[in-house]
């Protein structure tokens, strides 16, 4: 028989609007005979909500299904550190907790900028300045997951924040390619 190990994925749904969660617990039964299974989700800026948790199952959670704003609106969750916490009936010292970057707003942020930037009309220095700032760009975006996934939350912030301004500096100065950097550093 197997034992009851509770287990947890955040699974990517590329939409600012949702939270996939799934059950990878495995359970003693099949069916898992489980009175009451529930999920504590941390949202950063609004605190901790309880909400049931389908056993087994893909969860999808929404500003609206979480109680945080009214029903049928549609409202992006925040980016930053998701705390989750997957616990079952009858014993609730049953649990699994884990700890997430989330960071969906500034990716789209990032991908729109991306995709704006007209590759092909920059001469070959300001091209390639782009893409210096971009992965630039997305180093600190991927250390701000990283630091957020090990419980570095200070870090993790301050690599958000920084992405952040550098990609608002990049779009507000039409790609931010001056050609100065790449004439400079690599020519």
């Amino acid at each position: 028989m197997a034992e009851l190990k509770l287990d947890l994925l955040v699974i990517p749904t590329y939409s600012k609007y949702t939270l996939g969660v799934a059950d990878a617990s495995t359970y003693p039964t099949d069916p898992p005979s489980v009175s009451s299974a529930t999920i504590e989700v941390t949202v950063p800026g609004f605190g901790t909500i309880l909400k049931p948790f389908s056993v087994q199952d893909f969860n999808v959670f929404t500003m609206s299904n979480l109680g945080l704003v009214p029903v049928g609106s549609q409202q992006p969750l925040p980016d930053g550190i998701y705390r989750l916490k997957y616990s079952v009936a009858p014993a609730y010292e049953n649990y699994v907790e884990k700890s997430i970057m989330r960071i969906e707003q500034l990716q789209e942020k990032f991908d729109e900028a991306f995709m704006k930037l007209d590759m092909m009309e920059c001469d070959r220095a300001i091209k390639t300045q782009a893409k210096v700032n971009l992965t630039s760009i997305s180093f600190f975006i991927q250390g701000a997951i990283a630091a957020g996934n090990n419980c570095a939350e200070t870090e993790a912030t301050k690599l958000y924040n920084q992405a952040n301004m550098m990609l608002d500096n990049f779009v507000k100065n039409n790609c931010g390619c001056t050609g100065n950097n790449y004439l400079v550093n690599f020519y």
